[in-house]
């Protein structure tokens, strides 16, 4: 909440700098424009941007996070139904037996 106090507090400075700009007897309109785009609203838009940046970051792996563990539960899932209707053994967790036992070479 600190930094919306700083940015207020700045945005409300540029915009006074605007005003002395527009105000004055050698000042222009497009010069306190420019005053309050260039003093005001592009380095407080660059600030809080990048003040955001690590919660972007942090809710970005908060949802890759939800969304694989809802793919991890959805698979375990499938496989449960799968392996209640299927006969084969090893959807049961039981071990596969060797279809071909293991030959040994010969010397």
């Amino acid at each position: 909440m600190f930094i919306h106090l700083i940015v207020i507090g700045w945005l409300y400075v540029a915009l006074m700098m605007a005003v002395a700009e527009a105000t004055n007897t050698t000042g222009t309109v497009l010069g306190a424009i420019f005053t309050f785009l260039l003093y005001g609203l592009a380095p407080v838009a660059l600030v809080v941007y990048l003040m955001g940046t690590p919660g972007r970051r942090r809710a970005i792996r908060e949802r890759e996070a939800t969304a694989q563990e809802e793919a991890r539960r959805a698979a375990s899932e499938a496989a449960a139904a799968a392996g209640a209707a299927s006969g084969l053994p090893d959807q049961r967790g039981e071990t596969p037996a060797d279809a071909v036992p293991p030959v040994r070479k010969e010397p």
